[in-house]
């Protein structure tokens, strides 16, 4: 395709949306003229069938659930005036909470004012925050944010020693819908023994964000902890960030979470319409229908040039391959759906992986993010009438280039600048167009059995491993290879799972396991002193 044909296609595809500052050029996907004429039935299906979403009815057949995170940012829609009091009472709640801790009303046991902030969540409870505490962060930042998002003790230990002595001015906010998730209780745990070895009162630090009723949701209220925010049954962890998942963190933080809501609503009002060349949300259902046959044949690869959107790469992984990578459809037909999903930044990326984008295996199309405003400020001429930003701006344009001289597909969103409304249009965008994506494929998007069925592995691994220990309490003194203690217990069929825990717990000092090596690692021995 010659340059004025590109140019005339970008002319008729681009999709302009000013009332988010947003625009997204498919015109490097190769899609066929007649594609919007051929898929207009299905994503009017979409379409309809978002709609039945947000006015409240059971879209989560399987756990028998609304899904409304699209009210949190237009609670007038919510389907019952209880749901819009409860989103708008905690709105609220949020905003004074806040308040109360940046003036000092609410302080810490031992200090004037908290200046620091650490979230213990895992997945859509971690992921989102995380990703907009690092986008929207500044010098004005009224308090300084940390997470533990996973069950790794040195991971528990490098923040813990990041935060310091500083201990004493953190508040703890602990994020859990169910109160029972495994590395949310084990990062709180760890936590709370942290607090009192510094002579503190974790319950005089510690907020929670949970369930009504949830294990957690009791023990915040019995342990008399700052404040509990609810979560809701109808919000999903990855579509929770205009919940108070997000929103505390964030205005504690010192983000405007007005303008957050406002982009993200603003967002919802222009993914609404039926038009689906001018609906942002549509036209990137489309395109990853088309790339990927509808049956994941692509991966995405996320390219935003912009530091500070560095996680924005991992935080869509998870909003679209957990929605999105399910082996039924709704009629419960075997179908493997998914897009895989990796990114990390640009012109980092170019230095990397960009080599295979072009000339490697072509399984995949990109997804180029834009920012026009470089910084706030003037910047350096680096050569003359040429700045850093300049240069940033013609990598990803040159990258764009060279892939798609070599027949690889793209598509670019761009936005203004970056900013608390242009992050909240973005999370907004994607989420509905995973959406309606779904629809498309016949799937459910808004479940998560595949993490639920490693959640009991994992569980059953732990079990095994309490057989395994107290065996060896029962017999200290005395050593076993692998195989002779899984026989011992009777479980011959989980020798490989008896190996790895043998080699875990004795690899660490907390179980009192010795190991006697051989060169055959299998005939390695394992036993506990006497």
């Amino acid at each position: 395709m010659d340059q004025q044909a590109l140019w005339e296609r970008y002319k008729k595809y681009l999709c302009q949306c000013p009332s988010v500052a947003l625009t997204l050029d498919i015109s490097r996907m190769g899609f066929a003229d007649d594609f919007f004429c051929r898929m207009e039935p299905e994503i009017q299906k979409s379409f309809a069938a978002m709609d039945a979403l947000e006015s409240g009815v059971i879209a989560n057949p399987d756990e028998n659930r609304m899904v409304g995170h699209y009210w949190l940012r237009s609670p007038a829609l919510a389907p019952s005036p209880e749901i819009r009091r409860q989103i708008e009472d905690a709105g609220r709640s949020i905003i004074q909470f806040a308040r109360n801790v940046h003036t000092g009303k609410i302080k810490p046991q031992k200090a004037r004012r908290f200046t620091n902030l650490l979230c213990i969540g895992i997945g859509g409870s971690a992921l989102g925050p995380q990703f907009v505490a690092d986008a929207l962060s500044s010098t004005d930042d009224r308090m300084k944010p940390f997470f533990l998002d996973n069950t790794d003790p040195d991971g528990f230990d490098r923040v813990l020693s990041a935060i310091g002595g500083c201990l004493s001015k953190t508040l703890t906010i602990v994020i859990s819908k169910s109160g029972g998730t495994a590395e949310t209780r084990n990062g709180m745990l760890e936590v709370i023994r942290a607090y009192r070895n510094a002579g503190l009162s974790f319950e005089k630090h510690a907020v929670a964000i949970t369930g009504v009723g949830s294990n957690l949701d009791n023990r915040a209220l019995s342990g008399k902890w700052i404040a509990r925010f609810p979560m809701w049954d109808w919000v999903g962890g990855r579509t929770s960030i205009t919940s108070a998942v997000g929103l505390l963190p964030m205005s504690l933080q010192g983000i405007d979470i007005s303008d957050f809501i406002g982009g993200s609503a603003e967002c919802d009002i222009l993914t609404r319409s039926k038009s689906a060349g001018s609906n942002p949300a549509a036209v990137l259902a489309l395109m990853w229908y088309h790339a990927t046959g509808g049956r994941g044949q692509k991966d995405m690869v996320v390219l935003p040039y912009k530091d500070r959107l560095q996680l924005f790469s991992k935080y869509l992984q998870q909003l679209i391959m957990e929605s999105l990578g399910k082996e039924k459809d709704l009629s419960g037909k075997i179908v493997n759906q998914g897009i895989s999903v990796y990114g990390n930044k640009g012109t980092t990326d170019q230095h990397s992986y960009v080599q295979q984008l072009r000339e490697g295996v072509k399984n995949f199309f990109a997804t180029f993010i834009e920012v026009l405003n470089d910084r706030a400020g003037l910047s350096l001429a680096v050569d003359p009438g040429i700045t850093s930003g300049d240069y940033l701006n013609s990598f990803l344009q040159g990258t764009r280039n060279s892939l798609f001289e070599n027949g690889r597909e793209s598509l670019t969103i761009t936005v203004q600048k970056l900013d608390a409304r242009t992050v909240g249009a973005l999370i907004a965008l994607f989420e509905r167009a995973v959406g309606l994506y779904a629809t498309l494929v016949n799937i459910n998007a808004y479940h998560q059995p595949g993490v639920e069925a490693g959640k009991k592995m994992a569980g059953a691994i732990i079990g095994l491993q309490r057989e395994v220990l107290g065996f060896l309490h029962k017999n200290r003194g005395r050593s076993f290879s692998a195989e002779e203690l899984a026989k011992a217990i009777r479980a011959e069929e989980k020798v490989e799972s008896v190996f790895k825990i043998l080699e875990h717990v004795s690899a660490n000092r907390d179980h009192r396991v010795k190991k006697a090596a051989d060169k055959n690692a299998f005939l390695s021995r394992y036993g506990m002193p006497r």
